[in-house]
């Protein structure tokens, strides 16, 4: 069958592709927007949207382009929209194809959205900015609006006979099975969605005639396959080549050895195995950090490359997050985690307003109710997420590449590591939620040497590595934090450049831990130098307190202010109940108070000898 003439169906100019390949798409960050739902042509934020309804609510690529401010004041780089080709018309009762996924006509656009012009100017105008246009695309189907006993095949452009199509029955989804997820049908027996055999020549050349034309069409620069999953693996390879851009895959799947080998064939897939393990850790306090733990290490080991891997919470086939769970902080850690981690942070829209509707239709809500508000906490807190990793991707030139890892567990909290060493990005994340107490986490294995400063680039807080290499981490309220160096910070636009700006602390809190068995009556205290420490005189000398004192953990500590810059020499002794004092053995310690902006605290960890 002759190819329809691409460039009278699509009555677009074509204009020079700027596809972006695989490598330039690891540094990228992604807002996902449904078209109809995201903005509309006339900038009104009071039109009603009943998303129960399942109808058009007007969004348009116009409307998209009218709030390209507001996707890139949070550090989006791409946007990725819902398919653009012409879906089926008129209402069912799973409402009408306001989505885009019910797809009749490939050579046509969805004249709900606008014209072909407006797609291009779309892309256009991200490009302008520097940003790129990533598309969802049907491949796996057609969309019929009736029963799949019932299907008129000849309205369907490119495939208008039933021959090019697999016969009808539809998937169990109760148990995995590729043969039964390649052949059978999605959809139900209200809309059908007739499935393509993509192993017969002519549908393959089919599609891969029809890639090439629309990426170079409307220059867009990544493609997101829907229901990749049910799609024959050896497809994609050379339909990947011929749309000459970075292609996702959807493998909606919790299974990474069902979900990694696509990767073999497509050089992304949206990371579900994390996906869903991320929810259950983060949806209440009591959720499985270690299985988000464990699978964190199974994808790394499972998968061919974490770095290409699409990492979310939230899209338009499942509840939001805030559906789970109202709280702030639990949302702030989902948000930090899926930035902070390897791969490629993709964020639904609305999840930056705290939208929380459910299943679908109720997870795809109109945006401009929020009246696309800058100052929502989520939206400042991805800004932030976002410009962390930004910051680490410049400083580190295998940052992207090098594969996170986590270094420390407990049923609250998760600790990870990314980046080469000494120019590392470490994460701390806690499912406590807003209520949370506060406390001091002392984390080892970050990595940085003993003496380095860091920032908490969430609190802009500078902390001094101790003597041991831990972190003391301040936590509070359930609230993510993340480490960077202080010297990758200085002169950035994060927490005023750490240092360039700020003001200069004169005095730095440093928290002295001396681990000492003692028996009763007797009181450890330390002495010093400099007068804050006595003067090494014992009668003047700083008592340490016994409060986190157990069996197992003989710890004594005192925090003391000190001058920033200083250097001493000190030692701890042991008061005993009749007064004489027992000196640890020489020599004497030194110490060096670290210099910084004000806030900066510091711990020095010491053994007795």
């Amino acid at each position: 069958m002759k190819l329809p003439n691409v460039s009278l169906v699509w009555s677009a100019l074509a204009s020079v592709a700027l596809g972006l390949t695989a490598d330039e798409w690891r540094s990228q960050s992604i807002y996902f927007l449904l078209t109809d739902r995201f903005g509309l042509t006339s900038n009104s934020t009071t039109a009603s949207c009943d998303v129960a309804d399942g109808l058009y609510c007007g969004g348009s690529w116009q409307g998209v382009i009218n709030h390209l401010d507001y996707i890139q004041g949070m550090g989006f780089t791409a946007i990725w929209i819902t398919p653009v080709t012409e879906n089926f018309e008129g209402s069912t009762s799973d409402g009408e194809a306001y989505h885009g996924y019910w797809q009749q006509n490939a050579y046509a656009t969805n004249s709900h959205y606008g014209g072909s012009s407006d797609l291009l100017k779309l892309s256009e105008a991200l490009h302008a900015r520097g940003m790129y246009l990533m598309v969802d695309i049907v491949v796996n189907n057609m969309a019929y609006d009736g029963a799949g006993t019932s299907v008129d095949y000849s309205i369907f452009n490119p495939f208008p006979s039933q021959s090019y199509y697999h016969s009808y029955c539809l998937i169990n989804y109760n148990t995995y099975n590729a043969t039964n997820w390649n052949d059978c049908w999605e959809g139900d027996t209200i809309v059908s969605l007739p499935d393509l055999d993509t192993t017969q020549t002519y549908v393959k050349d089919t599609w891969n005639a029809w890639v090439k034309s629309f990426v170079a069409n409307y220059s867009i620069d990544g493609l997101r396959i829907d229901s990749a999953m049910h799609i024959q693996q050896d497809f994609f390879t050379a339909f990947e080549e011929a749309a000459g851009v970075y292609c996702i895959g959807e493998l909606d799947y919790g299974d990474p050895a069902v979900v990694c080998p696509y990767q073999s064939v497509l050089s992304g897939v949206l990371n579900y195995p994390i996906y869903w393990q991320l929810l259950y850790a983060f949806e209440s306090s009591s959720g499985s950090i270690s299985n988000l733990y464990n699978m964190i290490n199974t994808v790394k080991s499972d998968c061919a490359d974490t770095s290409l891997l699409g990492n979310f919470i939230e899209n338009h086939d499942n509840p939001r997050f805030a559906y789970y769970t109202s709280d702030y902080s639990e949302a702030k850690n989902v948000i930090s985690f899926i930035f902070l981690t390897d791969g490629i942070p993709i964020l639904y829209y609305g999840q930056e307003q705290h939208y929380s509707g459910g299943n679908i239709p109720l997870n795809r809500e109109a945006l401009w109710t929020s009246s696309y508000s800058t100052t929502a906490q989520l939206y400042t807190h991805t800004k932030t997420s976002n410009a962390i990793r930004s910051l680490a991707i410049a400083k580190d030139s295998a940052y992207l590449t090098y594969q996170n890892y986590p270094i420390y567990q407990d049923s609250n909290t998760i600790a990870m590591r990314k980046g080469t060493t000494g120019l590392q990005l470490v994460t701390v994340l806690s499912n406590l939620g807003a209520s949370g107490s506060s406390y001091t986490l002392t984390l080892s294995g970050s990595g940085y040497t003993s003496g380095t400063v860091v920032t908490e680039l969430y609190t802009c807080t500078n902390v001094t590595v101790s003597s041991s290499g831990s972190i003391a981490v301040p936590m509070a309220s359930g609230s993510p934090r993340a480490f960077l160096p202080w010297s990758s910070v200085s002169g950035s636009s994060l927490c005023n450049g750490a240092g360039s700006g700020c003001t200069a602390a004169s005095t730095v809190a440093v928290t002295f831990e001396e681990v000492v068995t003692t028996t009763y009556g007797q009181e450890v205290y330390l002495t010093g130098s400099i007068s804050q420490l006595g003067s090494w005189s014992t009668s003047s000398a700083v008592l340490l307190s016994a409060a986190q004192y157990t069996s197992s953990d003989p710890l004594w500590t005192v925090t003391v202010n000190l001058p920033a810059g200083e250097s001493f020499q000190y030692k701890f002794i042991i008061v005993n109940s009749d007064g004489t004092v027992e000196w640890e053995s020489d020599p004497n310690r030194s110490y060096t108070v670290p210099t910084g902006c004000q806030g900066l605290t510091a711990t020095v960890d010491d053994t007795w000898r």
